[in-house]
């Protein structure tokens, strides 16, 4: 199935329009299992649906001209990155229109979010925003956070769609993490 995948992504390249709707199929559980994944650590009822999520995050990889994904990992790269932002989409709509609501903002838990119980609307945000300052910081180590939080892939998916070894991703992910925990325990996020 692998194989697969990465051929329809290479027709995908070429400007095969068909070749969108044969990809689905085979993604679907692996893009589904991944957004349930990152349902799970948010509050029920603080953001959307596992299955909103798979079908907002095709659409916009696929609706993406020349999206150059060039092969499987890459992909889920991609999907990882669009979940996330439109995680962090939706749960600013849902700030915006609880402004001036007399909601008490809850403090953030200083663990980095894969450690947390469940997170909050204003977790996600602090989350994003530390994460934007890692991105311009360090952009492969927020790639990797991308990909291992929001995407749920596994070091050896992220090596090979970052072409690097499984030990860099290891350390990359390490100071990731202590990263946004310093950034995140200080509120220097913004």
């Amino acid at each position: 199935m692998h194989h697969e995948v990465t051929r329809i992504i290479a027709e995908i390249a070429a400007g095969r329009d068909q070749a969108t709707q044969e990809l689905l199929p085979l993604v679907y559980q692996e893009l589904r299992r991944i957004a349930a994944a990152q349902m799970a650590r948010l509050r029920p009822g603080d953001t959307l649906q596992p299955t909103a999520l798979v079908h907002e995050a095709y659409l916009k990889l696929v609706g993406s001209p020349g999206p150059g994904w060039n092969g499987r990992g890459h992909f889920f790269a991609a999907a990882a990155q669009a979940m996330r932002e439109i995680i962090v989409d939706h749960v600013r709509r849902k700030v915006a229109a609880k402004r001036g609501g007399g909601q008490r903002a809850e403090p953030l838990d200083v663990e980095i979010a894969v450690d947390a119980e469940l997170l909050g609307i204003e977790d996600v945000l602090s989350i994003n925003a530390a994460l934007a300052r890692l991105e311009a910081e360090h952009p492969r180590k927020a790639q990797v956070v991308v990909m291992r939080f929001f995407g749920g892939l596994q070091d050896q998916e992220i090596a090979e769609a970052l072409g690097v070894t499984t030990r860099t991703v290891e350390r990359e992910w390490r100071f990731a993490r202590a990263y946004l925990h310093d950034v995140l325990s200080r509120g220097a996020y913004t």
